[in-house]
């Protein structure tokens, strides 16, 4: 019998790389919005506060085991921005919350990095995507796992490709010589920041089902 696990996200992006990436366990992800659970207040710092935070309250709510996934964008010449305000990087500086459907928003917060970055070099473009997950077996577990992925990039001057979502158009592989957004989900299910957080996460998950 599967293990039923509830993902501290509405994000059906992140549902969908995650499903594919737990398909090696017998385990079951529902998005918390499929349950009728409202977002937590994302208050920490970090991107591992955030995930906790979120994995507690989608299991305190669902009393389900949760799942939490805090990710982000850091560019380096931004100081690390947007880094745990990505998703609403387009209104995080007047304290607005977000409007529109995520497409609107990740069009709105990829437009504000550009203009941020206008006149900066390519050889000073450079930056990581940021993940961390976050696994509880309850809402009270005093040992969740916690794992981080990184994966190192560089900002484009336009967007490229139609694949992906938030930051992926704008995001250069070196390695691969094309942007996430070009990349198949295969191929990023192998490499990406959320891919790595998920190997390790996969080594610990099995003993905690």
């Amino acid at each position: 019998m599967n293990t039923r696990i509830v993902l501290a996200s509405g994000n059906q992006g992140k549902l969908r790389e995650l499903q594919q990436l737990l398909q090696p366990l017998d385990v079951e992800l529902v998005s918390q919005g499929d349950l009728g659970i409202d977002d937590a207040e994302e208050t920490g710092l970090t991107f591992i506060e955030n995930a906790i935070l979120k994995a507690r309250h989608a299991s305190d709510i669902s009393g389900l085991p949760a799942l939490a996934d805090d990710s982000g964008l850091a560019v380096d010449a931004l100081g690390g921005a947007p880094g745990i305000y990505s998703a609403r990087f387009s209104s995080a500086t007047d304290g607005a919350e977000p409007t529109g459907d995520r497409a609107t928003r990740d069009t709105a917060n990829n437009r504000k990095l550009l203009t941020l970055l206008d006149g900066v070099p390519d050889r000073n473009r450079t930056a990581q995507f940021h993940c961390v997950l976050v696994y509880l077996r309850h809402a009270a577990d005093p040992v969740p796992i916690v794992c981080h992925g990184v994966w190192q990039g560089r900002i484009l001057l336009s967007p490229t490709g139609e694949g992906g979502f938030g930051y992926d158009p704008l995001f250069h592989v070196p390695s691969m010589g094309c942007s996430s957004a070009q990349l198949s989900a295969a191929q990023k299910n192998v490499i990406s920041h959320r891919a790595v957080a998920m190997q390790a996460l996969l080594q610990q998950l099995p003993a905690r089902l």
